[in-house]
């Protein structure tokens, strides 16, 4: 029979992932309703979030779009995964290694606040404008951040696990790949996770700097033209790509932690 107490007490569980796209149609709205009732001064200024869309669609069909996403792109795979194999190894002999903790933390410590942009006049004297420039920006941005939270995790590690261990019969190698690492992975992917986005900011100011190809140099490009809307496109789509990377850190994450987290 038909409780009506335990409806009212239970009521409709939306899903989760609709409340998150909620807020999202309701911003896109509230855009298109301002411009359409010209609350604003011009659509040169802030087109509406339709006519946007009509850009993207434009810029994908005749190859712009793809032509400077997939540069940006492949410049942020290389000098991320670059940055991260750097970051990593070097935190994991730092972490491991004493000697080289003492060495090479005060060299670390001087250079990691130093902005990755701020490496960008040195870099365009050493190695010139080219497709090298922005990839050595990102790898600068991902390896101290990663080389951080590696040596974080692992000096973070419980010494009485390693003591454990040792007493098991494991050798070195052992504890660190098998004991080390993977109590250490929380603060790796969080590094990780961080400069995922990170890496499509420092690669657009990168590129709108020195660069003539890539998002950042459409942006300039459409900036010096009065294209709002391109603006708007490359932005909304820099948006998605720092959410994509994060997610997918996210899910690396859980599927390597899932067993044990």
């Amino acid at each position: 029979m038909f409780n009506l107490q335990s409806s009212i007490l239970n009521p409709i569980r939306w899903p989760q992932s609709s409340w998150g796209v909620l807020p999202v149609l309701v911003f896109f709205g509230i855009w298109e309703g301002v411009v359409r009732l010209q609350l604003v001064p011009g659509d040169s200024l802030l087109p509406p979030f339709s006519g946007v869309l009509q850009e993207f669609v434009h810029l994908v069909l005749n190859g712009v779009l793809f032509e400077h996403f997939f540069r940006s792109f492949l410049r942020v795979v290389i000098g991320l995964c670059a940055g991260t194999a750097a970051g990593l190894g070097l935190g994991i002999v730092m972490g491991t290694q004493e000697i080289f903790h003492k060495a090479l933390s005060p060299v670390i410590s001087l250079l990691y606040p130093i902005p990755a942009l701020g490496w960008l006049p040195l870099l365009m004297l050493w190695i010139g404008i080219n497709e090298l420039l922005p990839i050595a920006i990102i790898f600068i941005c991902s390896f101290f951040p990663i080389l951080y939270n590696t040596l974080t995790g692992i000096r973070g590690v419980n010494p009485r696990l390693l003591s454990v261990a040792r007493t098991l019969g494991g050798d070195e190698r052992w504890i660190v790949f098998r004991v080390v690492l993977p109590l250490a992975l929380p603060n790796i992917f969080t590094g990780l996770r961080l400069q995922a986005g990170m890496a499509w900011r420092v690669i657009v100011a990168a590129e709108m700097v020195a660069i003539p190809t890539g998002i950042g140099a459409l942006m300039m490009r459409a900036e010096s033209l009065v294209r709002v809307d391109v603006i708007l496109v490359c932005l909304l789509l820099l948006s998605v790509m720092c959410l994509l990377f994060e997610r997918f850190f996210v899910f690396v994450e859980r599927q390597l932690t899932a067993g044990w987290k």
